[in-house]
């Protein structure tokens, strides 16, 4: 059957999607996908169509008491000096989301859910929705591959830009936010580019310019979508000196693309007109384009190379574009793409698995891929390039699973850490306290064991912030410290309010201090249950002879139990 390994993938892809999706749908909560950011971007509708307020949000208030949407204070509307709100975000992405929301809310209408625009049927329809949008992309971006290579490397291809990328963590679960959205838009203006390159007729242009308007009013920066038409089929003079003839035959093409283009930003600039009184709204955003944050890329927090490494073939697969009519557009685009968003202030990107400002830009990336594919399927290295693909898969596949545990997290990462939940599927307290200490002996079999301090209690301990707000600390033991090289702190601690509370643990002599502490809530801490906590705590040699405090701290109330506490002091043996 002809290209039945790109089909294949495109399913396996399909059931992979699906699943991911059904396995964040849990009995024991609801489905909320318009929560922080895709908030932000989605609020649109229902304050349009079903509220009739996008200037005062006066329902916002009582939407958030029941649904808690905006993770906060309402951030993602700004009040302005007129006395009206504007969104944060912009309207691309609501535009649309607007047919998914138009079926939630029909069904809403017709059954016995609230039709507010937050309710279950919403939720669905917006899940599953962009599902089925990023289903039709993979097929399309397929049709789009195996114009220029094999099966077999578009089969590959496929599998490692979605399946070896944080690209279903966007498209399944955190699915309301921009970038499974924008995902669709780039493989539709690859589609139009190309087919107006082969054939100049005036509706492959004007949905050209409109895709590349609407990518802009869903996020500013992907206005760099131009260069895919601009520069495709530019790779020689030759090819550069007919490009430029084309657009010269068909100039009113070029001025139909302009017109539709503004005509994709419009919407956005007329809500800014509404509610601020000028076209244009500076939203905040900032970037240091001369001196970027290059730990986007390779920095243990969440780097693109080092949480998703399949990304680096995505990169050097620019050296083998050459011979083909993208060569320019790819190779400019990427470059400039990811300059732009190394270059943003605030480089974390909020909560995030690996890179997730890359992701809508995937299928631009799909070219290098399968350049640098082809090339190594034609070496005798190929079979180990197919074992490595695979694994770069089932490392990805694993990480989703820990990300959306908690294991893998959010904003915390670090190197010592990483390491040790590296393919882990049950990390022990010890493991867990690395997201927060960093410190660890290299094997504690190396070390004598004494113990300082070891005590039973089922007091029940209660304490809650003062009235300033100032974190308030609960001893809970003290003990002398000699001529050791670490202590091990453990503990058993039950409470229902471990959020913002904390284990510390302190070493004094005189008035010099170092303190560490890890955090109580953590991906396998359980609320109400008994959890166990333990870390490391380095004494250097001019705290010996010192005191070691430990106590509890938290920034809200506690009340809980401290069953067990454990301080054992380790010297390295002769």
């Amino acid at each position: 059957m002809k290209n039945i390994w790109s089909l294949i993938a495109c399913l396996v892809i399909t059931a992979m999607l699906l699943q991911t999706q059904c396995a964040n749908i849990s009995p024991e909560r609801d489905l909320k996908v318009t929560t922080w950011d895709a908030f932000g971007y989605y609020v649109y509708l229902p304050a349009i169509f079903i509220y009739k307020d996008y200037k005062k949000l006066g329902w916002l208030d009582s939407i958030d008491r029941k649904y808690q949407v905006t993770g906060g204070d309402g951030w993602q509307a700004m009040k302005l000096d007129n006395g009206n709100y504007t969104f944060k975000y912009l309207g691309g992405v609501a535009l649309m989301e607007a047919p998914l929301f138009f079926a939630g809310h029909l069904f809403a209408l017709n059954s016995n859910y609230p039709a507010d625009g937050f309710s279950a049927p919403y939720q669905y329809a917006l899940a599953f929705g962009i599902i089925l949008y990023s289903i039709l992309a993979v097929f399309l971006l397929r049709r789009i591959l195996r114009r220029f290579f094999s099966d077999v490397t578009t089969a590959i291809t496929l599998v490692l830009l979605t399946l070896a990328s944080n690209y279903p963590q966007y498209a399944a679960v955190d699915s309301a936010q921009s970038h499974a959205y924008i995902f669709v838009l780039y493989v539709l203006v690859l589609f139009t580019t190309i087919k107006w390159h082969e054939r100049p007729r005036i509706i492959w242009a004007l949905l050209t310019g409109y895709i590349i308007g609407l990518a802009t009013m869903s996020r500013p920066t992907e206005a760099i979508m131009v260069l895919i038409p601009l520069l495709w089929q530019t790779q020689s003079k030759e090819a550069a000196r007919q490009k430029w003839r084309l657009v010269h035959d068909h100039r009113t093409h070029i001025i139909a693309a302009a017109f539709a283009g503004l005509c994709g930003i419009l919407p956005q600039l007329i809500y800014w007109k509404l509610t601020t009184g000028s076209l244009i709204y500076d939203v905040g955003s900032k970037w240091v384009f001369l001196n970027p944050y290059f730990r986007v890329l390779i920095g243990w927090e969440k780097g693109w190379f080092i949480y998703t490494p399949a990304t680096i073939l995505f990169v050097a697969g620019l050296f083998f574009v050459k011979r083909f009519p993208f060569k320019n557009s790819v190779i400019w685009f990427c470059i400039l793409n990811i300059w732009i968003v190394i270059a943003w202030s605030d480089w974390r990107y909020g909560g995030s698995y690996s890179t997730r400002a890359l992701v809508q830009s995937y299928p631009v990336f799909a070219f290098p891929l399968a350049a640098i594919t082809e090339r190594i399927g034609k070496t005798k290295g190929r079979f180990l390039f197919y074992l490595l693909a695979c694994y770069l898969v089932v490392v990805n596949i694993f990480q989703l699973y820990q990300y959306n545990r908690g294991i893998l997290h959010f904003n915390d990462m670090n190197r010592r850490y990483y390491g040790s939940i590296y393919l882990n599927p049950h990390p022990t307290p010890l493991d867990m306290s690395l997201l927060d200490t960093r410190e660890m002996p290299d094997d504690e079999r190396n070390y004598r064991g004494a113990v300082l301090v070891s005590s039973d209690s089922n007091e029940v301990i209660h304490f809650s912030p003062n009235e300033t707000g100032t974190v308030t600390q609960m001893p809970l033991s003290r003990a002398s410290v000699t001529d050791l090289d670490w202590i091990k702190i453990e503990a058993s601690v039950q409470s229902n309010d471990l959020w913002q509370s904390y284990l510390n643990a302190t070493l004094q002599i005189n008035d010099s201090t170092m303190q560490t502490r890890i955090r109580l809530f953590s991906a396998i801490s359980k609320e109400g249950q008994l959890n166990q906590y333990a870390f490391y705590i380095k004494v250097p040699e001019y705290f010996r002879n010192g005191q070691i405090r430990v106590y509890l701290s938290s920034a809200s109330e506690f009340n809980g139990i401290v069953k067990h506490l454990t301080l054992t002091a380790l010297e390295k043996k002769d």
